[in-house]
């Protein structure tokens, strides 16, 4: 009968040799470096995180524009279609049936320049309001900037518009009454970049507000419906005296940012004038500070997105 074999005794003594013959080090941790998880960053550090999602941004909004044009059987026709439709409907209604067009040359010119530029801005605001409300689950499942939200809606929005500008010069310059093509077209875009920086700025600061105050997302379509009527859309700024308003209302169209980008669009389209330098610097205010206003209130409500 054989015995179990046993392990030989531990030499602790070895092992405490071993010990201390190794090299003492000693590892300081700090916390400086850690950041809160969701916590708002700094405006220059979250201006470069946006910025480092630029490509992706574009990308989603070319996708996401055609991923809906091919659920139509139209397809991108939509995006000519629409506004053209809602010019014919408001031609009949204010031209045709209530007389809106005496006394304004080209009124098709005219109603197009409004109604196409403003639908732009409409769109935008209105999807502004539902750019961070409607994407809870992913703002509480990644982490991002979430001014990428409302600056993608207004990108995805951006990517039709050039679509409907094509159809706007198309209707412009081949349709009864035809405009002559001038130079001061040239002014048009300066125009559009100041209209989007406007729109930009206002569909943050609603995709701000909306949050804490959902009303916003109905009450705001209503108020831009009472908008369309007051930026001179359907009549003329020039028939406003004849009307018999007070000049009050004149000098408040006149500040009106949208009232600025179709009066400027159509001197430079339809009239061949160069807009007078009160008129830049109107809309020029409205869209820098539209912007600075609407990024930084946006950004200075990081943390309450998504709670």
């Amino acid at each position: 009968m054989t015995t179990p074999a046993t392990e030989p005794p531990l030499d602790t003594g070895a092992y405490q040799a071993l010990f201390d013959a190794s090299p003492k080090t000693t590892k300081v941790v700090t916390l400086a470096n850690l950041t809160r998880v969701g916590a708002r960053p700094p405006l220059g550090q979250y201006i470069a995180l946006l910025w480092a999602r630029r490509n992706f941004l574009w990308r989603d909004a070319r996708a996401r524009v055609g991923s809906n044009s091919r659920e139509s059987v139209l397809g991108k026709l939509w995006l000519v279609l629409e506004p053209v439709i809602n010019g014919l409907t408001y031609y009949l209604i204010f031209g045709v049936i209530m007389g809106a067009s005496r006394g304004v040359t080209n009124f098709v010119g005219y109603l197009v320049i409004g109604v196409f530029l403003f639908q732009f801005t409409t769109k935008c605001t209105t999807g502004g309001t539902r750019a961070v409300t409607s994407n809870t689950n992913m703002i509480r499942a990644f982490t991002f900037p979430r001014a990428a939200l409302p600056i993608a809606v207004v990108l995805r929005e951006l990517l039709s518009y050039l679509w409907a500008l094509a159809a706007l010069a198309a209707l412009i310059y081949l349709l009864p009454e035809q405009e002559t093509f001038t130079w001061r077209v040239a002014l048009v875009p300066v125009v559009l970049v100041l209209q989007v920086m406007f729109t930009l700025g206002l569909a943050l600061f609603l995709a701000r507000w909306t949050v804490a105050i959902r009303d916003l997302a109905t009450i705001v379509p209503l108020v831009s419906r009472i908008w369309l009527y007051a930026s001179c859309v359907f009549f003329s700024f020039d028939t406003l005296e004849d009307r018999g308003l007070p000049p009050i209302y004149g000098t408040v169209m006149q500040y009106n940012p949208m009232f600025q980008v179709l009066d400027m669009v159509r001197d430079c389209v339809l009239y061949a004038t160069i807009p007078d330098l009160t008129s830049w610097l109107i809309l020029g205010g409205w869209a820098v500070g539209m912007l600075v206003i609407g990024f930084v209130s946006f950004w200075r409500a990081e943390e309450s997105y998504g709670r």
